[in-house]
């Protein structure tokens, strides 16, 4: 029996959402930059800014972008590190990673780029010195076992910085919510003439957990000195936690979930 999630606010089976999902970031790749730059008036970039800030990245390491989509963190952390930075760059969306790929080609860096399942990453053990998640964690079923692929993948005192949309401030909640509910599908419809995926995004922004839970998904995956950040009022948050030691069994955390 397939196990049941939330898409948005349905409860679909997990096989659904995921077709569902690649369906969505289909349809507005070729928009979702400019879309990006209107939902949030640009301040995305500024978090991203804050992201590399956090995550003391350094010339010779190895990083990991997930759900790397279009490319721009990717592409700010190229321009960050060294002439040939060690970058992977991974998402399920085909659609999104082209562009992604055409972006980084046509600012001078050839990264390695892989269509891989955040559940399931083609990665040895004890690889990277930093990954990143952005904006991709609401989008993935399984969050726990993400978090402890990102934990087995990591090298000793090797960091993860999760950006996402999060809990906002309770006194702004309401108007908010109008926001995201009226104002964001209807400039999907008229920008990226897709009102349904906007309208998605805002209910994947809704059911995703709070700061407080999702660090203690992070801890319970084995991540120690977990924090966060809260952008804008919690309208995001930046999560960041650090692997300080190699479980016997990076997957003992999932038994009782």
């Amino acid at each position: 029996m397939n196990k049941k999630t939330h898409f948005g606010f349905q409860l679909v089976d997990e096989r659904e959402k995921n077709k569902r999902v690649a369906n969505v970031f289909h349809q507005v790749a070729s928009r979702y930059d400019l879309m990006n730059d209107l939902m949030s008036g640009g301040l995305h970039r500024l978090w991203k800014i804050f992201a590399l800030f956090v995550s003391v990245t350094k010339p010779n390491e190895r990083i990991l972008d997930i759900a790397s989509g279009t490319g721009d963190l990717a592409l700010s952390l190229a321009k960050k590190m060294a002439k040939k930075p060690e970058i992977w760059c991974t998402d399920i969306n085909l659609s999104m990673l082209q562009i992604g790929q055409n972006r980084l080609l046509d600012n001078g860096f050839i990264l390695p780029i892989i269509a891989a399942d955040a559940e399931k990453l083609p990665f040895p053990n004890n690889y990277f010195d930093c990954v990143f998640i952005g904006f991709g964690l609401r989008n993935m079923n399984q969050q726990t076992i993400v978090l402890s692929e990102v934990y087995r993948i990591l090298k000793p005192m090797g960091r993860i910085v999760i950006l996402e949309f999060s809990k906002i401030w309770k006194p702004l909640l309401r108007f908010y919510r109008f926001y995201s509910f009226k104002v964001l599908p209807f400039l999907g419809k008229i920008i990226a003439k897709d009102e349904e995926s906007y309208r998605y995004l805002a209910e994947s922004i809704e059911m995703h957990p709070d700061q407080e839970t999702v660090k203690m998904m992070m801890i319970r995956a084995g991540f120690s000195q977990v924090d966060y950040f809260n952008l804008q009022a919690g309208i995001v948050a930046l999560h960041r936690g650090f692997k300080l030691f190699i479980k016997e069994n990076p997957t003992d955390h999932l038994k009782d979930v």
